[in-house]
């Protein structure tokens, strides 16, 4: 298949194209920025998406088998900038949903965020829950996701929405920004300061996905041609099938450090917070199981080491180990 993903040469966009290069497909980078083809890909295209003029949007969908969005907004800078926001996670996102529509696009994927449901995110999370939260990232993803259920509902072409939980993994190129994710973040202080610093207690729980998980689940429900399952439904959640709590991640990665550094890494604690609120999140995934695709926990520790690998190699600023 011909595949155009949105944000390319970004973290998750980066991570599929070179997943799904590997499988075969033939792989369209689409980049706000005009650039030769990554040293990671060098036999992509990359096409440049000006995100104001639909004749570019449209140019960049031409003889495209499937879309998979990523491009869009961080968190951070969703809550600094909440009409650009809008304009770039939503705006956008409807823009490219038309211009795939018109090009006979045949599937649509768009990569959206566990964060939709609430904040924080606790409870039992299904599909059918009402998304709740108010911040800009999440309020602005559910505006995207309506452009593409809303085309879907439509006939018009397949859209599919994946809401992802905590996902985490080295990147393809050492420019790129993931280091506000949770583990990726917590692999760079072990690697840079030997220690990991957290923000609370580490007793509230999240779901986490390594990435190359996340790459065989996209594969597997919207692109695989060998693959014959019924998709009925076009929201889905994805992460693990077992949610764990923050200090529970902070000690994997500081047991892998220790394998793969031969250091002693500490984890840093932030004083003790109220013990009344709900920190339990239960992420449930059983429309992917039911499709009998799930999360392969195992290749945490693999994803971990990599991730540990390429701060190594990309920011060691030569501490010493104590052993």
């Amino acid at each position: 298949m011909r595949i155009l993903i949105t944000g390319g040469l970004g973290f998750l966009g980066g991570r599929l194209a070179a997943y799904l290069y590997a499988a075969g497909h033939q792989i369209v980078l689409g980049s706000r920025r005009i650039a030769e083809p990554p040293f990671w890909l060098p036999k992509a295209e990359v096409a440049k998406i000006n995100w104001g003029e639909n004749e570019s949007i449209q140019s960049c969908c031409k003889s495209i088998d499937v879309v998979i969005h990523t491009a869009g907004m961080n968190a951070k800078n969703c809550i600094l900038n909440p009409v650009d926001a809008l304009a770039i996670n939503g705006l956008n996102t409807a823009r490219l949903v038309s211009a795939a529509n018109e090009a006979g696009v045949k599937q649509f994927i768009y990569l959206s965020t566990a964060h939709v449901y609430a904040n924080p995110l606790v409870g039992v999370l299904t599909e059918e829950i009402c998304p709740t939260n108010l911040h800009p990232y999440a309020t602005t993803h559910l505006a995207g996701e309506q452009a593409v259920l809303g085309a879907s509902k439509l006939g018009e072409m397949h859209g599919i929405v994946l809401r992802i939980s905590n996902a985490f993994g080295a990147p393809m190129d050492q420019d790129v920004n993931c280091w506000m994710l949770l583990v990726n973040d917590l692999c760079r202080q072990a690697v840079q300061t030997r220690k990991l610093k957290l923000q609370t207690n580490g007793l509230q729980e999240r779901n986490f996905i390594n990435i190359h998980s996340l790459c065989k689940i996209v594969e597997s429900i919207v692109i695989s041609p060998t693959r014959e399952v019924d998709i009925k439904t076009d929201i889905y959640n994805v992460g693990s099938g077992v949610s764990q709590t923050v200090l529970a991640m902070a000690r994997l990665v500081q047991q892998r450090c220790f394998e793969i550094l031969g250091c002693k890494i500490f984890v840093e604690l932030a004083e003790e917070i109220s013990n009344d609120r709900n920190l339990k999140l239960d992420f449930r995934v059983n429309k992917l199981s039911e499709l009998g695709i799930q999360s392969n926990e195992l290749e945490n520790i693999a994803e971990i080491d990599q991730l540990i690998n390429f701060c190594q190699s990309h920011f060691e600023q030569g501490k010493k180990c104590l052993k």
